[in-house]
């Protein structure tokens, strides 16, 4: 299982990739087979379990829109493209890495600059914050994007996962827009790890109580 930011040269050190990991040039699941290596990414469809675990709901057929272009952007990007979804928009400061990110999605990704996004949330199913903003140790109260841009209908992620509720996540809430923290892709992207090196369905109700326990056990900042 490998992490930032080290998944690029995993990728770079597989015999082998897999169609995700070749796309993103990122590894985060290495799985020996015969004596070799094959590189997996399971971030994309760690997040597209975690959505259907949470809000019930696949992308295929939605608009999307991804805030942020990093490596979690990407798999993000990537996966809902692979899976249908219908307009995928990204919104990043850095006109070069959105674009990059969008190509991952094909026909259906596109760039949107911030200062031109309230249209594109506005009328997303899906709204995704897949930048640090609103991590524990950030600046307090810190949010990726106004939280009246979106409205009640959407669904919102924030890929944060501690704290648990990030000060967006909070706002939305109260607006009675249904919103999701990033927990559920950490945990869905190691479940389908955990099955790729045991064969096995993974025990994803007792690696949640494990990561709530460590979650909990962190400080604040």
């Amino acid at each position: 299982s490998v992490t930032m930011p080290h998944k690029a040269a995993a990728a770079e050190l597989a015999d082998e990739l897999t169609d995700a990991a070749a796309r993103l040039g990122a590894a985060n699941c290495l799985v020996p087979v015969d004596g070799r290596l094959t590189g997996h990414n399971t971030d994309g469809g760690g997040f597209l379990d975690g959505l259907a675990h949470d809000a019930g709901i696949t992308v295929e057929g939605r608009s999307v829109v991804v805030i942020g272009a990093g490596g979690a952007a990407r798999a993000v990007v990537e996966a809902c493209g692979a899976v249908g979804a219908a307009d995928i928009a990204v919104v990043n400061r850095t006109p070069d890495r959105a674009g990059s990110a969008a190509e991952l999605a094909g026909a259906v990704g596109r760039v949107v600059a911030p200062d031109l996004a309230a249209p594109a949330i506005a009328e997303a199913d899906v709204v995704v914050n897949a930048t640090p903003v609103g991590m524990s140790g950030g600046p307090d109260g810190e949010m990726p994007v106004d939280p009246h841009a979106l409205r009640v209908g959407q669904v919102a992620v924030d890929l944060i996962y501690h704290p648990l509720e990030t000060p967006w996540l909070a706002a939305l809430r109260r607006q009675g827009i249904e919103a999701h923290g990033g927990l559920s892709m950490l945990l869905f992207q190691a479940a389908r790890a955990f099955s790729l090196w045991t064969g096995v369905e993974a025990p994803v109700a007792a690696m949640e109580a494990a990561a709530r326990a460590a979650l909990a056990a962190r400080p604040a900042v």
